[in-house]
């Protein structure tokens, strides 16, 4: 009887267990229903924030992501409009803060951008077919905050000529299945090495669609940059132009 009992507990246990565990494939499907549904999901075609960045001054900024690649950045500073990271499925492009002139990203740069064009408006939403993969690495606390910690795994980027993975972790709350941190390594640059980190937190309805309202930016361990979602487009329109490249004009003697 003693032998049966401890066989039926062990069968509950591992009963219990397997109900309470979760794949990655099921937290991000849990992610995407709490969000609003994979069907909304699918249907945007373009998303606007307007926020701002708070570094001792209020600066306000633009954010646009558009299905097909285009996207750009546009921060306006002391009455200029600068953009950064414009790209438009084939030239990726930005303002130089210091001669405010575009200027073109060199080759190796432009093709890793291409590399996420699908992604678009989450890079899980069509990570099988885009040929990433996804792996759940445990569980790991932010902030206070229990999460699954998932690895996505996408196409190598190109550094220096060579291939390198391209992994991202993502930090999935288990309450909410929503991500409150990303971590990414940084592959060029002074903090080559160095683990970028994006909190994320005050998710909030928008038109169906559940996102996060409020962000830091900036080192894993460092104290990050605030950036404050104020309001949320989904599909707007966007002129073309807005995303190519401009081409300077060059005056003749007389002006003309």
């Amino acid at each position: 009887m003693k032998k049966l009992s401890l066989f039926v507990i062990a069968l509950f246990m591992g009963i219990t267990f397997q109900m309470n565990a979760q794949t990655a494939e099921e937290i991000i499907a849990n992610y995407f229903e709490n969000t609003g549904g994979i069907e909304n999901w699918q249907k945007l075609q373009g998303i606007k924030m307007s926020a701002e960045v708070n570094q001792g001054m209020i600066i306000p900024l633009e954010i646009i992501q558009l299905k097909g690649g285009n996207q750009m950045t546009v921060i306006n500073f002391q009455g200029k409009e600068i953009k950064q990271g414009v790209f438009d499925g084939e030239t990726l492009w930005g303002h130089n803060f210091m001669t405010q002139k575009a200027e073109k990203n060199d080759k190796e740069t432009t093709d890793n951008a291409k590399l996420a064009i699908n992604d678009f408006p989450d890079a899980f939403l069509n990570y099988k077919t885009s040929g990433y993969s996804v792996e759940l690495m445990g569980s790991e606390s932010i902030d206070g905050a229990d999460t699954f910690k998932i690895k996505l795994t996408k196409t190598p980027l190109t550094i220096d000529g060579k291939l390198e993975d391209n992994i991202t972790f993502y930090y999935f709350d288990k309450e909410n299945f929503v991500p409150i941190a990303v971590h990414n390594e940084i592959k060029s640059g002074p903090a080559k090495g160095q683990m970028s980190e994006i909190k994320m937190s005050d998710y909030q309805e928008v038109e169906g669609i559940y996102f996060p309202f409020s962000m830091t930016q900036g080192l894993k361990g460092q104290a990050g940059q605030a950036i404050t979602i104020k309001k949320i487009e989904l599909n707007p329109t966007v002129d073309a132009k807005e995303f190519a490249f401009p081409e300077e004009i060059t005056e003749t003697p007389d002006g003309k």
